[in-house]
C-alpha cells in the first residue's frame, strides 16, 4: 500500500475554520485546541502551517481585503461617474452580509481592535488604500459638483461606520431580501450628500446599471479569494 496522500487543502481548511470561529466567537474566544479538534488535527499541525494565532489573522485580513480591492478596481474602472461610484461602494458593503458574510463578520468585529498591532502592517496598508479610493471619490464628486460641499475624510469615516457593524443587526435570512437593504442604504446615504438628491432613486435602484456593474465586481472578488485561498479551497 502506497504512502497517504498529502490533503493541499489542510493549510486552507485551517484557515477556514479559524475565519468562522473569529465570527462566531470573537478572537479572544478563538483558540488551537478547539480548531484542531473540530478538523481532527493536532494543534501541532496548525503551529506548523500558521506558527501563531497572530498569523491566522493577519492571513484573514489581508484575503479579506484583496478581494475587496479587487471589486473596487472593477468598479473605478466601469463607473467614471463619482456618483457612481460611491453608489456601487454602498451596494458592495451591503451584500458583503450575504456573498462573504462569515470572512466580513470575522474581520469586522475585530479590525478595530488589531488596527495597530505589529504583523499588521500589509493588512493595515490594504486598508488605507481603500480608504483612501473613498475618500477621493467623495472629494471628486465635490469637485464636479455631483456632491455638496463637505469633509470628504469626516463623510468617508460616517460611511464606513455605517457598514462596519451591519453585522450586528442584518439577517441574510429576514424579511427584506439583501438587494432591498442595499437599495434602502444607497437611496438614504446618497440622499444626503448628492447635490441633487433626486438622483439617488436611480442609483439605488437594483435592477439598475450601478448594481449589474457591482455583479462583475463581486466575481472578480470571489475570483482573487479563490486565488488566494488556494488549491482546494474556495472563496467563501
Amino acid at each position: 500500500m502506497g504512502a497517504p496522500i498529502r490533503r493541499e487543502s489542510r493549510r486552507d481548511d485551517i484557515l477556514d475554520a479559524f475565519t468562522a470561529m473569529v465570527a462566531e466567537r470573537g478572537y479572544d474566544g478563538t483558540n488551537f485546541g478547539d480548531l484542531a479538534a473540530g478538523l481532527g488535527l493536532s494543534k501541532g499541525t496548525i503551529v506548523h502551517h500558521f506558527g501563531t494565532k497572530e498569523q491566522l489573522l493577519t492571513e484573514l485580513h489581508e484575503t479579506y481585503m484583496h478581494s475587496r480591492l479587487a471589486e473596487v478596481r472593477v468598479v473605478w474602472d466601469a463607473l467614471p461617474g463619482p456618483a457612481e461610484r460611491l453608489a456601487a461602494f454602498l451596494h458592495l458593503g451591503v451584500r458583503y452580509q450575504v456573498v462573504d458574510r462569515t470572512a466580513t463578520i470575522a474581520f469586522q468585529r475585530e479590525v478595530r481592535r488589531f488596527a495597530a498591532a505589529p504583523g499588521m502592517e500589509t493588512s493595515r496598508g490594504l486598508r488605507d488604500e481603500y480608504r483612501r479610493l473613498v475618500v477621493a471619490v467623495l472629494a471628486e464628486g465635490v469637485r464636479t459638483g455631483d456632491f455638496r460641499p463637505g469633509d470628504e475624510r469626516l463623510r468617508t469615516l460616517q460611511l464606513f461606520g455605517s457598514v462596519h457593524w451591519m453585522w450586528t443587526w442584518f439577517d441574510p435570512a429576514g424579511a427584506e431580501p439583501v438587494a432591498a437593504v442595499a437599495a434602502s442604504f444607497v437611496d438614504t446615504w446618497l440622499a444626503g450628500v448628492l447635490a441633487d438628491p433626486a438622483r439617488a432613486g436611480g442609483l439605488a435602484d437594483p435592477a439598475g446599471a450601478v448594481v449589474a456593474v457591482v455583479e462583475e465586481a463581486l466575481a472578480a472578488g470571489r475570483a482573487v479569494g479563490a486565488l488566494d485561498a488556494g488549491p482546494g479551497r474556495t472563496a467563501s
